[in-house]
Formats: structure tokens, C-alpha cells, sequence
């Protein structure tokens, strides 16, 4: 890969990725030797615990980035996450400018932030603490998710917090919080990602976006999301098995 993921984020590639929510290592291995980009490691949806994504971590990486999605924005995981080695840190459930901040501050040693200062596999387990605590702050990706209509309309404030690496947009979870339900492709809900994606692209914030299939993502690819999610570990399976079955049957 050229430069680290934070960089190639903010550069703008194209960036294709794919959700695992299965403790499986085999799985993580498998996806990274797919073609795929990173892995977004779900903590916030699955029923994956601290060790069990460090573990994946240390199936793939530091060859292969993964980015940890937290369940809240919360102080103690967010430092587990990076502790244990994560590329990065997705924060869902961002409302205003303030939670952007907090978010920011979580991730960041000192003096640019608050996050504490612990000694685990991030920092070598001690042996590479130094040199981790030097760069960590450069090169720790901080991304936040757009999935509540609430961060949609103070999305004009959020996008001049420091620090944002990249504008993550749940459309399932903004399309519930706008009373409609999985109704993705609703003209209110696409005219709120748009109003998202106008103020990213003013302030030069790249994007990113979760698709269940190929087909939904390519117009936002082609209209500039470059951190992509594709699917589901799960979804992909369940898939696969029952075009085998039916093609049996």
C-alpha cells in the first residue's frame, strides 16, 4: 500500500471495504486476500467482544488496516480499540459539533486530545511505546459516522471541527431516525445525504458510505464517496449459501 490508511483516506482513494461481525480470524483472512481495501471491525452491531477484535487485528494487520466501529462515543472504548492496534476508530451516533469534538479529543494523545495513555499491543506492549505515542496522533484515523437527522442539521458546524479524517454516512440508521425506516432511497433521505455531502465537499472532508450490494454504491462512487463499506460478513455467506441451494434444487 502507499502511505498509511489515514493518508490514503484523506488523499481521497477509493477505498473498498467490508463489515465483519463473525470472531472469526479464517474470515478476516480471507476477505483481506478478496481484493478488499480495509475491514471495518463492528464492535457497536455484533456480538464481538475487546479480544475478539484484537485478535482479528492480529490476524491481519499491520499489513492490512482495520478500523474499529465503537459502540458509543465513549472514552474507555475508544482507547481499548486503539490500544489493542486499530488503524482507526469509527464514532456512531454523532449529532452536533460538540459530540464531532469529543470524538476528536477521545482519539488524540496529549496535548491535542485526552485520550489516556496505556501500555497494550498498540504500543508494542511497551517496546515500541516511544515510537507509537510519537506518530499515533498522525497517524490514528478518526472517523465519524452521519446516521442521525440531527447531525444533518448541524452539519454545517460539524464540518469545521479539526481533526475529522472522514464523514462516514449510515444511510439505514438516518432513514430510521427520519421516521423511514430502511427506506434508503427516499427522495427526503437522499435530499439529507446530499445536504451531508454539500458541506463535506465544501469543507474538503472525504466521504464514506455503507451499501448492502455493489449496485447502490457505484453512484455514490461516482459522484465522489471514496471509504466504502460493502456488505456484511453474514450477508455475504447467507447469500452465497442460498444461491447454492436454489441452484441445486
Amino acid at each position: 500500500m502507499n502511505g498509511s490508511v489515514r493518508n490514503r483516506i484523506i488523499r481521497g482513494d477509493l477505498l473498498i471495504g467490508a463489515i465483519i461481525t463473525l470472531p472469526s480470524t479464517e474470515l478476516a483472512e480471507i476477505f483481506c486476500m478478496s481484493g478488499f481495501d480495509w475491514l471495518f471491525v463492528d464492535i457497536e452491531h455484533s456480538a464481538l467482544t475487546i479480544r475478539d477484535a484484537q485478535l482479528i487485528l492480529q490476524a491481519v494487520t499491520p499489513k492490512f488496516p482495520c478500523l474499529i466501529r465503537v459502540p458509543s462515543n465513549d472514552e474507555v472504548w475508544i482507547k481499548k480499540s486503539l490500544d489493542i492496534g486499530a488503524s482507526g476508530i469509527i464514532i456512531p451516533q454523532i449529532r452536533s459539533a460538540g459530540d464531532a469534538r469529543q470524538a476528536v479529543r477521545l482519539c488524540k494523545y496529549p496535548p491535542e486530545g485526552s485520550r489516556g495513555v496505556g501500555v497494550a499491543r498498540a504500543q508494542g506492549y511497551g517496546g515500541n511505546f516511544q515510537k507509537y505515542v510519537a506518530s499515533a496522533n498522525d497517524e490514528t484515523v478518526v472517523i465519524i459516522q452521519i446516521e442521525h437527522k440531527d447531525a444533518v442539521d448541524d452539519i454545517e458546524n460539524i464540518v469545521r471541527v479539526s481533526g475529522i479524517d472522514c464523514l462516514f454516512v449510515g444511510p439505514y440508521d438516518l432513514s430510521a431516525s427520519m421516521g423511514k425506516m430502511g427506506l434508503t432511497t427516499d427522495p427526503a433521505v437522499q435530499k439529507a445525504i446530499s445536504h451531508v455531502k454539500k458541506y463535506a465537499d465544501q469543507a474538503k472532508i472525504p466521504l464514506g458510505i455503507f451499501g448492502a450490494t455493489a449496485e447502490v454504491l457505484k453512484p455514490y462512487i461516482q459522484s465522489g464517496y471514496t471509504l466504502i463499506a460493502v456488505c456484511i460478513d453474514t450477508m455475504l455467506i447467507e447469500k452465497a449459501a442460498k444461491n447454492i441451494v436454489a441452484s441445486l434444487k
